[in-house]
């Protein structure tokens, strides 16, 4: 076949560049709206995307501000303050995807073009909340086009755990052999690995440091330095050797760690992950 039958997306990150300008704009004015004296710049922003999910984000955060700071950190009282927060940042970024703020990568309309003109059936698969997620992958792909489109609100467990993909998959009826998920991160390759898929990951300024054993390709960017096509994808779909029983082995992957830091940066790696309520599931998954 020239190309895959299916293509599934991840959105943060891989389809927008989200995370930076749009995500963590939104969390500080959260913050700001509910009295929180916290501000997230650039570069510690990065460090707490090692936590997947929003809401567990500010858990982690606020937890290792707490013990870095030598007091106990009350697990209830950061999780109703994260939930408020998280629920008010849902809405600050609902909001600017709705005004049409956030555009696509550079090659991303180009390759879905090419795709469906191949006869590729498109979706996503992400636990970003559906409040923001659903218009904004509306806006970038255009009504209509994503046949399948996997939410937070669809699942109970975020990736690296591969429940996105699985759902999508069987939501589009295609085997993983046949499709390629693109994703930009450590997490998102494993969850699509764990789930069968070939996978391409085009990074972007937050995830090129980390580490991307699996790809069946990797880049920096979609439209350079050749634009990413439908007959590459396709060739990947026919080259991926992933056995069933790695698969199986990859369900197990505990989630890639992010670089640690010390107390004077505010972020200790061990409490974040301590805080992080599941672990590695989603309480009501919010995400990011």
């Amino acid at each position: 076949m020239s190309a895959p039958a299916a293509v599934v997306f991840d959105v943060d990150g891989t389809l927008a560049d989200t995370e930076r300008d749009g995500h963590r704009v939104a969390f500080n004015r959260a913050f700001a709206a509910h009295g929180v004296d916290v501000f997230w710049d650039i570069e510690h922003y990065g460090h707490l995307l090692a936590v997947t999910g929003g809401r567990r984000r500010i858990v982690a955060d606020l937890a290792a501000r707490e013990e870095c700071g030598g007091e106990a950190a009350d697990e209830t009282v950061l999780e109703e303050l994260a939930v408020r927060v998280h629920r008010t940042k849902t809405r600050l970024f609902a909001d600017e995807v709705r005004r049409g703020a956030i555009g696509p990568r550079p090659g991303v309309r180009a390759l879905v073009a090419d795709l469906r003109a191949h006869g590729t059936r498109i979706a996503v698969a992400t636990t970003g909340t559906r409040a923001w997620a659903e218009p904004l992958v509306e806006h970038l792909l255009g009504v209509g086009t994503a046949e399948v489109a996997v939410y937070g609100d669809d699942v109970t467990r975020l990736k690296p755990d591969p429940q996105a993909y699985e759902l999508a998959l069987a939501r589009l009826g295609v085997d993983p052999a046949d499709a390629v998920a693109v994703e930009d991160s450590a997490p998102g390759l494993a969850a699509a690995r764990a789930a069968g898929l070939a996978t391409v990951v085009v990074t972007n300024r937050y995830t090129r440091g980390q580490g991307f054993a699996g790809a069946a390709l990797l880049r920096e960017e979609f439209d350079e330095p050749a634009p990413l096509s439908a007959a590459e994808l396709g060739a990947l779909v026919r080259r991926d050797t992933g056995s069933r029983a790695t698969v199986a082995a990859r369900r197990t992957a505990r989630h890639p760690g992010g670089p640690a830091r010390p107390c004077d940066g505010q972020w200790r790696r061990e409490a974040g992950a301590r805080w992080a309520p599941g672990a590695g599931q989603a309480r009501g998954a919010s995400a990011p």
